[in-house]
């Protein structure tokens, strides 16, 4: 299997899900706009598309952020979208995909950073590619921002500070709004570039502290997105068979 990682920022990486590539043996690329490279010319070149995080919002122009081109991106989304690729979007990665679909980006009523749970909705019980996660599931949030909604979309898991968490936008597609990505190595680097929100973490509901943030155990939340990658894999697996 082929997995083609968009990456917009240094310090926002593939992390865990990079880490579930290698382990699976999969051949892996990357774009790392933010270094100039280009996205693929077409959806041929991979089998799944994970859209990582990033500073921007799905309406950052060329002229604020010369590197990111969000027409790009989301036509690359749509083409794996239609060529029945299995993709998905992390954070910005998430917004990417709602914005591609025609369902525009909306800012979240509270801006959350550090651990908080999730709970899963009644779809999202249902969604036998999250059936594995806790009704209720401790997990990583760095967002201001949420991914908007299509017809077709539905919302499989929410907090207390956002409603969208996790999205099915297609059988195949899915949105990411948390973080089960973050591991010790991401989450220093995420740190050091938001060091003047997280100073401010008092005045917050849902922003912790940097020495919060450090203490966490990662592993479990990881296990729980390999699962979901794993599954999601098998199925795009079984719909080209």
């Amino acid at each position: 299997m082929r997995v083609h990682f968009i990456i917009h920022q240094d310090y926002e990486e593939a992390a865990a899900c990079e880490e579930w590539a290698i382990s699976r043996d999969y051949q892996i690329s990357h774009s790392r706009v933010y270094l100039g490279d280009k996205l693929p010319e077409s959806a041929a070149g991979f089998d799944m598309l994970i859209i990582m995080g990033g500073p921007q919002s799905p309406v950052t122009t060329i002229e604020e952020c010369p590197y990111f081109d969000t027409n790009a991106e989301q036509s690359l989304i749509l083409s794996a979208i239609n060529n029945g690729k299995a993709v998905l979007g992390i954070c910005l990665g998430a917004q990417l995909i709602g914005q591609a679909l025609n369902g525009m980006y909306e800012h979240s009523p509270n801006k959350e950073i550090g651990y908080f749970p999730i709970y899963l909705t009644h779809a999202g019980m249902a969604d036998e590619l999250i059936s594995h996660f806790d009704k209720e599931m401790l997990v990583a949030h760095w967002h201001g921002d949420m991914p908007g909604l299509t017809e077709q979309a539905q919302v499989l898991a929410y907090s207390k500070g956002c409603p969208r968490q996790i999205i099915r936008y297609a059988p195949l597609v899915y949105g990411f709004q948390c973080h089960l990505e973050l591991n010790a190595k991401a989450i220093d680097k995420l740190i050091s570039a938001s060091a003047s929100e997280l100073e401010k973490a008092a005045d917050y509901p849902f922003i912790q502290s940097a020495e919060e943030i450090r203490y966490f155990d990662y592993s479990v939340m990881n296990q729980q997105l390999f699962i979901f990658m794993d599954k999601l894999m098998r199925l795009y697996q079984n719909n080209i068979e």
